[in-house]
This record gives structure tokens, C-alpha cells and sequence, in this order.
């Protein structure tokens, strides 16, 4: 059995912290997701995972990315890195964070949710340049947009061509709509920079109730599978989000039947080690 490396694991501790995105999801609202439940659910076919920051309310997000650092540095989980929230529009906050968490070697890399906010946050000068900052450190940054921002996003990586750039969800394409038009044209316009990866992760989520999940999801990880290479492809869970319209390990496995018929040389690197490459760590 392959490992996989999960680079998208959210958590959610709501005794610690607020979470005031999940008070409309019925399946994540005031419930507990932590590291002994993933650790469970994985079954073992995950041996190595990446925390990806969970958009705690703005005054939790410094505290998040300690108390994760903290269960990285645990020999009981397999948590060997974190992806920590940053404000890159926020010029004094956001460098006194990367002077702050810039050199630590568990903080991967960094990430700012964007479909919450106006496009004009990450047209921004500030937040450009402050990306490219990123970049300076050898920490990667984590793109997330909806399928109608790709534009920006392409923008984005043009300006931000010194940082290793990922690309979350596949871009969150409208699979309910089923046109997958402007979505294949944005990724292979993306994908034609060479510091730009995609995350394989939370595809079911964008299915309508009446699609077969992995029919529905198959043509857009085959695209991005064409566009970027199983070279600069990358696997995530999006647990417990994936849990709006399955669960993780249906997720895994839906996926890696979907991946059949890939090499095993390249299902290595998409499931395992193109995450070594991409987030310049190396799991033990």
C-alpha cells in the first residue's frame, strides 16, 4: 500500500477557538474534529500530514498556528508540518507574523482564504509584494479561490513568480453546473507557471445531490493531471469540509480508484512525494 502524505488536513477545536464559518454546515457546526479522530479515520493509509490553517475567527489565527505547531512536534501524530493563516494585506501585522514564524521550520508555508473577501485584497500591491516575501523565506503559499477568480488568481502567480505557489481544491470548479469551460482554461493557464501546483482536494463538495460524485469529479483531476503533471499535483483530504458530501475515507478511496491507472512511479509522487518537493520538507 502506497503512503500518503495529506497536505489539506483541516482540525477544528471548538473549546479552543472560533470557527464562525461553520455555524451554517450542519456537520461541522459546534462539533469537535481533532487529531485523534483523523488519526482514526485514516485507518493508517495516511502516514504523513500537513495542518492547513482552519479559518478561525481573526483574533484566533496566531493561537491556531501555535497550538498546531505544537501537535507537530508530538511523536504520537503524524502532523509533520503546518500551513499557518496570514494576512498579507496587512503590511506592520503581516511582517511582524513572518518575522515571527518565518524561520520555523514546521511552518510550511502560509495561507490566506480569498473568496471571503473583495477581489481587490489580492490585486493589492501590499498583498502582492507581501506574497513575494513569502517567497524570499522558501515558505509557500496557498491559493484559495473560487472557479470566477481564477483570472485573479493567474494574475497572482504572474506577479508572484518567486513563490511556490498551490493551488487549492483544483481552483473550487462548479462541477454542479457541469461546464467545465472557463475552469480548463484558467487551469491550463496556471499551469503553464512552473512555481504553481494543484491540490487534488475537495472536489465532492462542488457536486450537486443528484451527480455521481467520482463520474463528476473524474474529467477535472484528469485535466489538472494533464495540465500540471503528476509532477506538481499534490493530495489533500479537506477533512472534516469533505464531510459536507462524504467522508475521508471514501474520499481516499474514491481517489485512488480514480488514479488506477496512473504508473506507480507517478501515483507515488502525486500521493506522497511531490508534497517533499512542493513544500520543501521531508517526512519521516
Amino acid at each position: 500500500m502506497l503512503p500518503i502524505t495529506d497536505t489539506h488536513q483541516h482540525l477544528i477545536y471548538p473549546d479552543r477557538f472560533k470557527y464562525d464559518w461553520t455555524g451554517g454546515i450542519d456537520v461541522l457546526r459546534d462539533r469537535s474534529f481533532d487529531i485523534e479522530m483523523y488519526e482514526k479515520l485514516s485507518g493508517g493509509q495516511v502516514s504523513a500530514t500537513i495542518f492547513m490553517e482552519t479559518a478561525v475567527d481573526v483574533d484566533h489565527y496566531r493561537r491556531e498556528t501555535e497550538f498546531a505547531l505544537d501537535l507537530a512536534k508530538r511523536d504520537d501524530t503524524s502532523m509533520c508540518g503546518v500551513i499557518a493563516a496570514a494576512f498579507p494585506e496587512n503590511d506592520v501585522e503581516f511582517e511582524e507574523w513572518l518575522e515571527i514564524t518565518g524561520y520555523n521550520p514546521l511552518v510550511l508555508g502560509y495561507r490566506r482564504v480569498l473568496h471571503v473577501v473583495d477581489d481587490e485584497v489580492s490585486r493589492g500591491h501590499k498583498f502582492r509584494k507581501n506574497v513575494r516575501s513569502i517567497g524570499e523565506l522558501g515558505k509557500t503559499f496557498d491559493m484559495c479561490f473560487l472557479e470566477g477568480q481564477l483570472e485573479i488568481a493567474v494574475e497572482l502567480a504572474t506577479y508572484c513568480d518567486n513563490t511556490q505557489l498551490i493551488l487549492d481544491h483544483c481552483g473550487v470548479p462548479n462541477i454542479a453546473s457541469g461546464d467545465m469551460t472557463f475552469w480548463r482554461e484558467k487551469i491550463s493557464d496556471l499551469a503553464r507557471m512552473e512555481h504553481v501546483a494543484c491540490k487534488i482536494s475537495g472536489l465532492v463538495s462542488y457536486c450537486s445531490p443528484e451527480q455521481e460524485q467520482a463520474t463528476a469529479v473524474t474529467p477535472y483531476i484528469e485535466h489538472v493531471l494533464e495540465a500540471f503533471g503528476p509532477e506538481r499535483c499534490v493530495w489533500g483530504g479537506d477533512w472534516p469540509v469533505v464531510n459536507m458530501a462524504t467522508d475521508l475515507p471514501d474520499w481516499i478511496g474514491m481517489t485512488k480508484a480514480i488514479l488506477a491507472e496512473e504508473t506507480s512511479e507517478n501515483l507515488e509522487k502525486i500521493l506522497s512525494l511531490n508534497a517533499n518537493t512542493i513544500y520543501g520538507t521531508s517526512f519521516t
